[in-house]
């Protein structure tokens, strides 16, 4: 089954809105996967939100109260005594106890040179460039991909290719693969 699949989420994409965005349609009622969080990679995306990207604190709580609604079963605890184990970049290190925690097979994040493979071998964890993994779920159910992007397109009165355009920003290599697949064209997305 393929929502048994758990992926844990670091707050670099998680505060990412539009990759967020996507991602986690993908999670909520098509279970493509389930990911894990905790309330200190939440905490992060807030401070994130805030601080460097100017949401404004109603925003930012909104977005947090949406999540934590949305997936209350995925934010895992106790993982605290792990990190005096883990061996990744000190700053991240909660993002693997709370992968080893959530039983994730994978950390989706933006910033891989944090997660080394040497790093994460012995717990049997490997870490992934959201537009990789990305690809990954458009290549396993590509119409359940474009319906997401259909519906997420339509909330913020785009197209489909409008929203994929957008996406391309953070993630050009899902955003062209996605548009080679459909024969869109991300230059002209109108």
């Amino acid at each position: 089954m393929l929502a048994d699949y758990r992926v844990c989420i670091d707050a670099c994409v998680l505060a990412n809105y539009s990759v967020s965005d996507l991602l986690l349609r993908l999670a909520e009622r098509t279970r493509i996967y389930t990911p894990v969080l905790s309330n200190m990679i939440l905490d992060e995306v807030r401070r994130t939100h805030v601080e460097k990207l100017d949401w404004g604190e109603e925003m930012a709580n909104s977005w947090q109260m949406a999540i934590r609604k949305a997936f209350p079963e995925t934010i895992v605890e106790g993982f605290e005594p792990l990190l005096a184990c883990i061996t990744n970049d000190e700053k991240d290190r909660h993002v693997v106890a709370a992968a080893l925690v959530g039983k994730a097979q994978l950390i989706v994040t933006f910033n891989l040179k944090d997660f080394a493979t040497k790093h994460l071998e012995q717990w049997g964890i490997e870490a992934q460039h959201p537009q990789d993994y990305l690809i990954t779920l458009f290549e396993m159910k590509p119409e359940l991909v474009i319906s997401i992007l259909h519906n997420a397109a339509t909330k913020h009165h785009q197209t489909a290719q409008q929203r994929l355009a957008k996406l391309a920003v953070a993630i050009p290599r899902f955003a062209e693969h996605v548009a080679e697949q459909m024969g869109w064209n991300l230059k002209d997305p109108s």
